[in-house]
């Protein structure tokens, strides 16, 4: 979760559940799914938010809806079983780049509902820079496993 007051603390207990029951290997806290929320952000990067997601899910064929939040719960094989020697994104595509290693790696992922609050604390790193890179890296991914689905090379890695 980040650390500059946008993810509550009370959402935590949330992401309990699905690991309790062993129905997922990585819990992601979404404002985008049902029940989730957003407070005192304004429009513009709400748009930003949305429209990347759903850029996301177009280009790299997951099915999750808020693939670039911070809000997350990892088990320790699920870490341990996605290829993290070679990740190289940064920014808000870090947050793509690992939900991806999940999926592609064939481990359960589930959305939680969250509140995310505009930050407390700090500033926003979102720049041009950031933006394109996330464009860029889903949309080399997606053309990436597609072609490997084509080519029946696809597997996952567990």
């Amino acid at each position: 979760m980040d650390a500059d007051g946008s993810h509550r603390p009370e959402d935590l207990p949330s992401c309990w559940p699905p690991f309790a029951s062993r129905n997922a290997d990585l819990v992601l806290g979404s404002r985008w799914v049902k029940g989730g929320q957003v407070v005192n952000w304004p429009k513009s990067r709400e748009v930003l938010s949305r429209g990347g997601n759903l850029y996301v899910r177009l280009a790299t064929g997951m099915k999750l809806h808020d693939a670039t939040g911070g809000f997350r719960v990892f088990r320790r094989a699920t870490l341990e079983g996605m290829g993290l020697a070679d990740v190289e994104s940064a920014g808000y595509c870090f947050q793509v780049d690992m939900a991806r290693r999940a999926v592609k790696s064939g481990f359960k992922v589930v959305e939680v509902p969250i509140v995310f609050v505009e930050r407390e604390f700090g500033v926003s790193k979102m720049s041009g820079n950031i933006v394109f890179e996330a464009l860029w890296r889903s949309t080399v991914w997606g053309f990436q496993d597609r072609t490997a689905k084509l080519t029946g090379r696809g597997r996952k890695n567990r």
